[in-house]
Formats: structure tokens, C-alpha cells, sequence
């Protein structure tokens, strides 16, 4: 089973470790197309502050995070599920993983980049901002930018088995699994359900929907799932307690399985 994740907007410092070395990070054939947003990246923030901080939308407060994407090939680098931090990232709890989980995740995760397309959690990597949203001057949207070369690798990196799709709507246009392959994918929303006025009402929540999905990966991590079909996975998800339902419609030809995961309580 492969797991897509989308990353953090906080990220931690990248330490004192030797900068990273393009050639040491997983899915080799995206080489290119990350030397390219790398280039335009350090080169934009490099150059013009003012102009690097409204291309990537950043608030004044965060003006410093200009400063560190023009130190990119020269910054310190740490593995990639020690940089990523946020909501997601502590409710899966990498570093307090078991032994088996660990291995179990470093075969399993991949985490979505604008500024990387995706890397594994081992993948050393220092600290940047580069939002999979933001439009670079001289490539266009990222989710333009990386769509063919993840299109490229990410089916071999897929396997025969079920994908689990966890990210976020700008790093989800980075790249959409198509004909089969999206048949083996499951897609989840995770909905708040609440009492309102004697009635429940269900709604989508941030910060709920971020614990859910690192507590999903966790549990599935350390319980040792090992689904080999998307039913197989649904029936994972509901063994480890999760209340989870689908469409009434049932799946499309060709497209993802979308599943609700609805939880009342963090």
C-alpha cells in the first residue's frame, strides 16, 4: 500500500546536517523537474524580497522565510518526516513509531512537495516554503509543473496494490492517478459530526481532518495493515474503529473510491 500525504506549511530547522544531495533522494526521475523549481525558487528570493514574498503569499511576519529559500543548496538538511511539522505530522508521531513501523513507513509514505513533487520520509531535506500553489514567474503553477513528471513515476512507485490518498486540494492537482490505478485509489474526508438543536450536522474541519488523517496513518502503521485491494483497506480502516462510509452511488469507472470518515470527537 502506498500513502500520499500532503506536507506542512511550519516546517522545523534543518539542524547542522550537511546540505542535501539531489542525487540521495527517492524517485530519481523527478531529478529535473526539481533542479528546475529549485532554480527559479532560490533565484526569485535571491533577487527581489518584496517580490518573493507576494509570490509565495507570505504575511510580513514571515518575511524571514525569504532569506532561507535563497540558502536553499547550502542550507542544512534533515530526513523529511523531521522537517515536516503541523497537525498531520504530530498526530502520526513518526519519531514515536515501534521499530517495525518505522521500516513500515519509510517503505510506505510519500510526502507531496511544491518544491520536491513528493519524497520519502528519509529523504534528507532542509527547510524551505514553496506552497504547491504558488505560481513561479518563470515556470507558472507547480501544479502544472509537476503534473508529467510525477505522471511518470509515481504508478511503478504505486505498485499492484492500494493507494490511500490523504492529501490536500492544491498538492491533489500535482498529479491524479488515472484508469486503473485510479481504481485502486481511496480518497478520504474526514466530516465533524455534532448534536446542533437536537440534529446532527456534519461538517468539515480543519484541524479534525488533519489529526484524523495522522491518526488513520499511525494506526495503520502500527497495527501492520497490509491491504491488498481497496475493500481490503475499508475493512482495515473499520477494524481499527474508524466509522466510515461511502457514497450511496458507489465508486465511477476510472476513478478514485471516496470514502467519509466521521468523527465526533478529537
Amino acid at each position: 500500500m502506498l500513502v500520499l500525504l500532503p506536507p506542512s506549511e511550519g516546517k522545523a530547522d534543518g539542524g547542522r546536517g550537511r546540505p542535501f544531495a539531489p542525487d540521495e533522494l527517492s524517485l530519481p526521475g523527478l531529478a529535473p523537474a526539481r533542479e528546475a523549481v529549485l532554480e527559479e525558487l532560490v533565484g526569485l528570493c535571491s533577487a527581489d524580497e518584496e517580490k518573493a514574498r507576494h509570490v509565495l503569499g507570505l504575511s510580513e511576519g514571515l518575511r524571514g522565510e525569504v532569506a532561507r529559500n535563497a540558502r536553499l543548496r547550502s542550507a542544512p538538511a534533515r530526513p523529511a518526516g523531521e522537517i515536516y511539522t503541523g497537525v498531520l505530522y504530530d498526530a502520526l508521531g513518526l519519531a514515536t513509531l515501534g521499530p517495525s513501523a518505522k521500516r513500515r513507513a519509510a517503505k510506505s509514505l510519500l510526502l507531496f512537495s511544491g518544491l520536491w513533487g513528493a519524497v520519502g520520509i528519509k529523504d534528507r531535506i532542509p527547510s524551505y516554503r514553496c506552497p504547491g500553489g504558488v505560481r513561479l514567474p518563470g515556470l507558472g503553477p507547480l501544479s502544472g509543473h509537476w503534473r508529467e513528471p510525477l505522471a511518470a513515476v509515481l504508478p511503478e512507485a504505486a505498485g499492484t496494490g492500494p493507494v490511500l490518498d490523504l492529501r490536500s486540494t492544491a498538492y491533489a492537482q500535482m498529479w491524479k492517478p488515472k484508469g486503473e490505478l485510479a481504481e485502486r485509489t481511496v480518497t478520504v474526508r474526514v466530516l465533524q459530526s455534532a448534536l446542533v438543536d437536537g440534529r446532527e450536522k456534519r461538517t468539515v474541519v480543519s484541524h479534525f481532518n488533519k489529526a484524523t488523517k495522522g491518526r488513520i496513518v499511525r494506526a495503520l502503521l502500527e497495527e501492520g495493515a497490509a491491504p491488498r485491494t481497496p475493500d481490503a483497506l475499508v475493512e482495515a480502516l473499520r477494524g481499527l474503529g474508524h466509522v466510515v462510509e461511502e457514497p450511496a452511488s458507489g465508486q465511477k469507472a476510472g476513478k478514485p473510491r471516496a470514502l467519509d470518515v466521521v468523527v465526533s470527537e478529537l
